[in-house]
């Protein structure tokens, strides 16, 4: 299965060149504030592209996802919105969650330790593509200061759960690809750190 990563287009994606694939995966921030307008532009691109399978999460700047999960879900017509929930395609077991460490007071925050520890009990046992919008902690997670910014909780989820691909974005400037021998790490960012679309979709064979 060919699988296509991406994530943070900030309602960028009319720049994207997308190659083809068997599924698309868009791991949060398709948006800049979360607007109504923004996520019928991101579907109304989505439905432009042949990718069979199609799975999102929101991320921090995706905020109509939160405070209106509706109606949000409603304008998200062209794709599966996976939030804390999971699908199967042709065998492969995907699970998708948007939370992350506090940030600001963008969407989606939680407290580190107990708080997001609940929310990555509840990814199933079985799961073999897992979707998040943080990286966890340790991982393509460096912010410019040098600092690590991921979930310690979330490196402890998928230490235990041993996906095969873990795939993710929030820290623009930590674009790329890390192996391990049980989990192959993607942090599929396509904004760079000035907000440009500079950055190549991830493909990932599975």
């Amino acid at each position: 299965m060919r699988i296509v990563c991406l994530s943070d287009t900030h309602s960028r994606h009319g720049d994207v060149v997308v190659p083809d694939g068997d599924v698309l995966v868009h791991a949060g921030d398709f948006t800049k504030r979360g607007s109504e307008r923004e996520v019928a532009s991101f579907d109304a691109w989505l439905g432009t592209l042949p990718h069979r399978h199609k799975l999102v999460v929101a991320g921090n700047h995706d905020f109509l996802f939160e405070s209106a999960p509706q109606v949000a879900r409603t304008l998200l017509a062209h794709a599966a919105y996976l939030e804390d929930s999971g699908c199967e395609i042709d065998g492969l077991r995907f699970w998708g969650s948007p939370w992350q460490p506090r940030f600001f007071d963008w969407a989606f925050n939680l407290e580190r330790g107990e708080p997001l520890r609940r929310k990555w009990e509840r990814i199933s046992d079985l799961v073999d593509v897992l979707i998040t919008h943080t990286p966890p902690h340790g991982i393509l997670d460096r912010v410019w200061s040098g600092q690590e910014v991921g979930c310690e909780e979330l490196t402890a989820a998928v230490a235990r759960l041993r996906p095969r691909l873990h795939v993710f974005g929030h820290i623009h400037e930590a674009h790329g690809v890390r192996e391990t021998p049980a989990t192959r790490y993607v942090n599929a960012c396509i904004c760079d750190l000035a907000y440009e679309p500079a950055q190549p979709p991830i493909v990932i064979d599975l």
